[in-house]
């Protein structure tokens, strides 16, 4: 029965439009702060945790440290051993995600309200006192490894390794969170439990919840679960500068087609033009088959299956980004194209009908988002990052929508630029020569 109702709260869809998200902003009686949507009409909580910092943490010569650790808090904590802590979660029908970014470490929790001080008890155990044993190293090692194999094999992994490596140097930024197979392999228990100190501290916390819980619930809940870690953790690193310049790297791999990414510096979230800059993006290539680049890089002349641009503002840096991938002999044509493209719209701007059609879309499946508890949970968590403020979903299709010709004009004339464009193709591209 349990199984049962949990399937069915995991499948609720907030159906409410995001108008109608009242967000409650809960501080605990020792301090932690959170947001909170109260959604009572089904016995499930879903929680959101974030810690700051994410794998750009790794200290030098421990890449890979954090992600290590990420993988190993579910695999046994307190008195209960990997098995034990699989066991107990599926007795109480309880969902727990651990998983790390380049900017975070994120924790997801979802649980029946009449378990709930049995499942925030078990991850408690799991965030304060987990085991590191090294069985469960050894084995969380090799998975990544074999994973950081096939990534070798891969030419997406091996053009954004590259793109990143040569954007960021040895900032963290330039190299995969997941770290090498040489420094994997040198990592140790001592490394895992260090990674873990600099990361869990409550001065780095942001926390979303959505479902059967009070605030009053709540703030019980985050003093238990979260109240006896340190207060503060590592110093977090300083802001990434962007190295590359226009042009061109191939990496020469064997493979019929060739994968290209691409991009410059960007704009950051809080950029007073940043929605000016999304709307844009939009146009350009984030708009799928209604997009210049789908159109005049597929549509027109076949080079591509797909093709797309984003936004890519992180904490530390900020990307105008994209990736293509055509067939050797056709690759340097749909990189002319994109180029050209990139050039077109940032001297010529969008028309009308390309503004309103974006606008509409974006606004249209704004609401889309809030489907469902841990979806929403993770919304809230996001916009706390972003230093928005709880009315944000109200205002956001209003910002969309004030979004004018000129704007565009005048800040794809600012963001896009065509001569700092750097391509990174993996692959045999004809009229493209190796670079490395």
């Amino acid at each position: 029965m349990i199984r049962l109702i949990l399937a069915a709260a995991l499948a609720v869809v907030f159906t409410l439009p995001a108008r109608a998200v009242d967000i409650q902003e809960v501080t605990s009686p020792g301090g932690i702060n959170a947001w909170l949507v109260e959604e009572p009409s089904i016995p499930f909580t879903a929680l959101e945790i974030r810690f700051i910092g994410g794998a750009t943490l790794d200290r030098p010569g421990k890449r890979g440290a954090l992600n290590l650790m990420t993988g190993l808090l579910e695999e046994g904590a307190g008195d209960l051993s990997s098995s034990e802590f699989a066991a107990r979660t599926e007795s109480l029908a309880a969902r727990y995600g651990f998983s790390i970014s380049r900017d975070s470490l994120s924790i997801s929790a979802r649980f029946l309200s009449e378990n709930r001080d049995e499942a925030v008890d078990l991850l408690r155990l799991a965030l304060n006192k987990p085991r590191f044993d090294q069985v469960a190293v050894d084995r969380v090692r090799a998975q990544i490894l074999s994973s950081l194999a096939s990534d070798k094999t891969d030419p997406n992994a091996i053009a954004a390794t590259t793109f990143f490596d040569q954007a960021f140097g040895e900032h963290p930024y330039g190299s995969k969170l997941d770290g090498t197979m040489e420094s994997v392999t040198a990592l140790t228990r001592d490394d895992v439990v260090t990674a873990y100190t600099d990361i869990m501290a409550l001065d780095r916390i942001y926390v979303g919840a959505v479902g059967d819980i009070t605030a009053a619930e709540l703030g019980e809940l985050l003093d238990t679960l979260l109240g006896d870690l340190p207060a503060t953790g590592a110093p977090l690193p300083e802001r990434a500068e962007y190295l590359l310049e226009g042009g061109e790297t191939v990496v020469p791999f064997e493979t019929p087609q060739s994968v290209a990414i691409f991009g410059h510096a960007g704009i950051t979230r809080d950029d007073p033009d940043f929605f000016a800059a999304y709307v844009m993006n939009q146009v350009l290539g984030a708009g799928g088959f209604g997009s210049r680049l789908m159109e005049e890089v597929r549509e027109k002349r076949g080079l591509t299956y797909g093709v797309y641009s984003y936004l890519a503002p992180m904490d530390k840096a900020e990307l105008v980004m994209g990736q293509v991938a055509s067939a050797n002999g056709r690759i340097a044509e749909a990189i002319a194209v994109i180029r050209a493209e990139w050039d077109r719209l940032a001297s010529e701007g969008i028309t009308q009908e390309e503004l309103d059609d974006a606008k509409t879309y974006l606004t249209g499946a704004y609401p889309l988002r809030f489907d469902g508890n841990a979806t929403i949970a993770g919304i809230l968590v996001g916009m706390q990052m972003d230093g928005l403020p709880t009315s944000y979903i109200d205002t956001r299709n209003a910002k969309v929508e004030a979004v004018s010709l000129d704007d565009v004009r005048r800040v794809a004339a600012r963001v896009l630029q065509p001569e700092e464009l750097h391509f990174v193709i993996v692959g045999n591209p004809e009229g493209l020569p190796a670079s490395n």
